[in-house]
């Protein structure tokens, strides 16, 4: 009795064995990181630094954790791209296709993101400080609980977007355009600038948080908040 539990033990052994083999070996075919740029490339926590990925198609593709330090991947194709805490330093993503594409908990500091239209796209908890958003489109972007600190988003469409509980320390947001309110729930907004923007229609917004902000006579401000005597900024 006892000869046949352990021969029958053994046998149910040798198949989990193998099947955990298996299942390793075929998560390790997925994920190939000498596998060209291609849409749904499996690249995840890849070391791609330092390369040249100009005008690449990595439409949903599986980027997660890769480290893309100085890449340029400027004008590429990005579309539904899982970019999940990768890393972004001084990367280009400039005049790039990023239209639902997921950039939770990237590390991206003075990374290029100008002239990208990232429609829909998700930055939240990213780390993005002193990165480039002009002229991007960002309409419907989440970036609740980003660090923005001097992030630039000159002439950027930021329509809809979500900066709840971010830090937007002096972010720069004069010339941006939005159709659609925009959320400031408990953002951070030291020396942030507000010049010359018509925030009549924004959510989230409390006197605190302008009373910090840079604004002017020509900002305008939800009804209830009114703009302090003298703003923080008086210098370009």
């Amino acid at each position: 009795m006892t000869l046949r539990r352990t021969r029958a033990y053994g046998t149910s052994g040798l198949v989990l064995a193998v099947c955990i083999v298996f299942a390793w070996q075929n998560a390790a075919a997925a994920q190939n990181c000498d596998a060209a740029a291609t849409p749904g490339v499996n690249w995840q926590d890849c070391d791609k630094k330092i390369l040249i990925l100009k005008g690449q198609d990595l439409s949903g593709a599986n980027l997660i954790g890769v480290d893309f330090t100085s890449t340029d991947l400027r004008n590429s194709n990005l579309l539904a791209a899982n970019f999940e805490k990768a890393t972004l330093v001084r990367a280009s993503l400039a005049d790039s296709t990023a239209k639902g594409a997921r950039f939770d908990k990237i590390e991206a500091y003075r990374t290029d993101f100008s002239h990208m239209d990232a429609q829909g796209a998700v930055f939240t908890s990213a780390e993005v400080q002193r990165s480039n958003f002009q002229d991007a489109n960002l309409t419907n972007v989440d970036f609740t609980k980003a660090e923005l600190g001097r992030a630039q988003f000159h002439d950027a469409d930021i329509s809809g977007s979500r900066f709840s509980f971010a830090n937007l320390a002096r972010a720069d947001f004069r010339g941006a355009t939005f159709t659609a309110p925009i959320d400031f729930d408990r953002a951070f907004l030291f020396l942030t600038r507000i010049e010359g923007l018509d925030l009549s229609n924004s959510a989230g917004l409390s006197q605190w948080q302008i009373n910090m902000a840079c604004g002017d006579a020509r900002t305008e401000l939800p009804s209830g908040l009114t703009r302090p005597e003298d703003w923080p900024c008086s210098e370009p």
